[in-house]
């Protein structure tokens, strides 16, 4: 018991290891800038870039976001999104409502610079496509009862509304979007996709327990430490089993002590105790060791489409790829009720039953904890996750000793 506790201890957020690599590997987590590195690596296979200009992207990518809040409020009554482009050029993009133009502006960046264009002539801003998205839900819902959630593309500003197969065959495409449009009143695209689910899981820091319901038992991801200034936790997902046991690569086994779970309309989210002080740590990739220090954190509404993260879970493992909605309402009842439009989606590549509650992030900075993804056969169209924005209040995330509060205290808004 002694070594499990110490392992406790040191990171409950990650499992402890048998192999001697993995162990030492746990004893000093990986930098921020090596963390960053080794996203960037995927960033250069998937884009076809060097490995020192993914490196430069991302960190454009991360120093832009106090520049892109900036413009995201300087043009609030017109903005209908802000992306990151990556082909033929990298490049910020704000597309506006109206037709008055805006100069373009740059951002340096370690010596070169990061172009942000401005596109006008959107037909809704993000504010109103996500009000449509939640008055007219209740009315999407009864033409398509089958429909697996809609969501707000900024690149695009359309609200983008995604149907089965059997339903754009029996209906067609076009005339599921005009109808879509004419109730909400702002611009649809219909995309068909399968149907998203909960990830219910096998996990990072591997904790166990049976549902009551069924009898079955069943492994969580977990995501990341977080404090009240008092006590210590770790988050997974709220549809995992309340009553759960820390279990390492060893066999030993450790009560965690259920403090509550939050899972309708914007949360997945549940906390479990620790009886003893932990550290902001986290594995991004169990298998090889790779142990991060949570170094920051992202807001939801700082999120921008094409942005690059990365994610890991037990089954699927560590990937990056871009975000698609940043308004996304997963279907039918998958919230305790109705989805809000406050979710997230990352076009994969891998997603797996066995990733939920698990961390995404880039670098050494914490996004969100993964609920649930979209598949069709091995193949992920989407993976989706909850914002750390919103962890139970009270609680906030631990990073670099230090601790922050909830998106929920930062912004004094609830979804």
């Amino acid at each position: 018991m002694p070594l499990i506790r110490t392992l406790l201890v040191a990171l409950l957020a990650v499992l402890a290891a048998s192999r001697s690599g993995t162990a030492q590997a746990a004893e000093r987590p990986i930098t921020n800038s090596e963390a960053l590195a080794l996203d960037a690596n995927q960033y250069a296979v998937r884009f076809a870039v060097t490995p020192e200009e993914a490196l430069w992207r991302l960190r454009a990518q991360q120093e832009s976001v106090t520049l892109s809040d900036a413009i995201r409020r300087r043009f609030k009554a017109r903005l209908a999104g802000i992306s990151i482009e990556h082909v033929p050029s990298f490049q910020i993009r704000v597309l506006l409502t109206g037709t008055d133009l805006v100069p373009p502006e740059a951002l340096k960046v370690a010596g070169r610079t990061l172009p942000i264009v401005f596109v006008t002539g959107a037909s809704a801003t993000r504010e109103q496509a996500d009000r449509a998205m939640v008055q007219y839900q209740a009315a999407f819902r009864d033409q398509l009862p089958n429909a697996r959630g809609m969501g707000h593309d900024q690149s695009t500003g359309d609200v983008v509304l995604l149907v089965t197969r059997a339903d754009a065959d029996l209906h067609g495409l076009e005339p599921i979007r005009a109808q879509a449009q004419s109730i909400a009143g702002v611009p649809v695209r219909i995309e068909v996709a399968d149907r998203p689910t909960n990830l219910a899981a096998t996990g990072g820091g591997r904790v166990e327990g049976v549902d009551p319901a069924n009898g079955r038992r069943y492994a969580c991801t977990t995501g990341f430490v977080v404090t009240d200034g008092q006590r210590n936790g770790i988050v997974t997902a709220a549809h995992c089993p309340n009553d759960l046991v820390y279990r390492d690569e060893d066999g030993g086994r450790v009560p965690l002590s259920f403090d509550g779970q939050w899972g309708w309309r914007y949360r997945d989210v549940q906390l479990h105790v620790s009886p003893e002080r932990l550290s902001p740590l986290f594995y991004s990739d169990r298998p090889s060791g790779t142990v991060r220090q949570v170094t920051g954190w992202r807001n939801r509404t700082s999120l921008r489409a094409g942005e690059w993260l990365c994610h890991y879970g037990e089954s699927s493992g560590y990937s990056c790829e871009v975000v698609e909605l940043t308004d996304y309402s997963p279907p039918r009842d998958l919230c305790g009720g109705a989805c809000a439009p406050t979710w997230v989606t990352v076009s994969g590549p891998v997603c797996r039953s066995g990733d939920s509650g698990g961390p995404v992030f880039i670098g050494g900075t914490a996004v969100g904890i993964t609920k649930g993804g979209s598949n069709t056969g091995s193949r992920c169209n989407f993976y989706y996750f909850m914002s750390t924005d919103f962890l139970p209040e009270g609680w906030r995330l631990l990073h670099g000793g230090e601790v922050r509060e909830s998106g929920e205290a930062v912004t004094g808004v609830k979804p």
